[in-house]
């Protein structure tokens, strides 16, 4: 460096943001079912908007529902039931984003889903911050059939401190499996997916 010339500084650049990593828990025991499919097209869409995606099917993980026990009392993360939903809850913890998706049975969530929010008594002090998305679907052609696992699925929201529902994927009317393909929320769920 030649004396007198000050160094040159180059403009600080700021880190990229990391992408934000979304989970997806399927909880249809049918294996490419509606809401099965309905939730890998979200993860497609996601995928193709450069995030990482985990997808989970609970139905090939099980999980047993909460006894009540109160082992895990305040948070703390032990329970003595042995399956996976502690591995599943961590995969929640880590997430910024979360989408549960489910088919509508007699007007609520399945027994899948249900058993791990009950579950998430272990850890819902610490589930906070997160960004939820809802997938459901079902055969009722009539929308308002939604409403029973909506209720149910904001409560599990509101109970996760400053976290917010960043969107919904209703499929009503589809029955058979594959029916989902070709309706307005095939292709809702693929972009909600990007939007993530």
């Amino acid at each position: 460096m030649h004396s007198g010339s000050k160094p040159r500084l180059s403009p600080r650049r700021r880190a990229p943001e990391p992408p934000r990593l979304p989970t997806g828990a399927h909880s249809s025991p049918r294996r490419d079912g509606n809401s099965d499919l309905l939730c890998r097209r979200v993860a497609d869409g996601a995928r193709d908007a450069g995030h990482t995606v985990l997808f989970r099917r609970l139905a090939d993980t099980p999980v047993a529902p909460c006894t009540g026990c109160q082992a895990c009392a305040g948070g703390t993360g032990r329970c003595p039931i042995r399956d996976g939903a502690p591995e599943i809850l961590r995969e929640m913890l880590s997430a910024d984003t979360v989408i549960l998706g489910s088919p509508v049975y007699f007007y609520s969530v399945c027994a899948q889903l249900k058993a791990l929010i009950d579950r998430s008594t272990m850890v819902y002090p610490r589930l906070t911050g997160k960004r939820f998305g809802y997938v459901l679907t079902m055969a009722d052609e009539d929308p308002s059939g939604f409403d029973g696992p909506l209720t149910a699925l904001n409560g599990f929201r509101i109970c996760c401190e400053d976290s917010e529902t960043v969107g919904t994927v209703c499929a009503p009317g589809v029955f058979e499996a594959g029916a989902v393909r070709g309706t307005p929320a095939w292709d809702e769920a693929y972009a909600f997916g990007r939007s993530l």
